[in-house]
């Protein structure tokens, strides 16, 4: 009988516990691995956006360096990494970060991080340079052609 009563407990805790982590779980990977309608721009849970291209590193490069004098963002850095690239600008009062990394020849990663101080970071400001990045491949394909045959 004393069995009972502790089995029982113990198994409507471990139930509670277990879907409370479920909800937690779901909140979180909807939240990390959301994507904004109709931009293509995805996040990561601490609003890093991110947008894969079908453009070498070179191309998605001079994209990015070609929209950011477009919007008037002054680049600080410009530095060649590991994988690819990391520019570093200012726009206003917030510090851009722009990785980009080589996924293939043919295939590029962009990361862009708004920060404004130590904890906000602006989702828009990141994804508009992500598409306006997107618009400048468009307008002008030849920074798109893969220049090494």
């Amino acid at each position: 009988m004393k069995r009972r009563f502790i089995v029982f407990p113990l198994l409507l805790l471990a139930g509670a516990a277990g879907s409370g982590c479920a909800a937690v779980a779901l909140t979180l990977f909807g939240v990390g691995a959301g994507v904004t309608a109709g931009t293509g721009v995805a996040y990561t849970l601490d609003s890093v956006a991110y947008k894969t291209f079908a453009v070498s590193e070179e191309g998605l490069r001079a994209a990015t360096l070609t929209t950011l004098k477009r919007m008037d963002i002054p680049v600080k850095e410009n530095q060649p990494t590991e994988s690819g690239r990391k520019i570093v600008a200012q726009a206003g009062d917030r510090d851009i970060e722009i990785e980009l990394d080589r996924l293939t020849a043919k295939t590029s990663r962009m990361r862009v991080n708004a920060k404004q101080g130590w904890f906000y970071k602006d989702r828009a400001t990141a994804t508009e340079i992500i598409i306006q990045t997107e618009r400048t491949l468009d307008d002008e394909p030849v920074l798109a052609r893969d220049t090494k045959k």
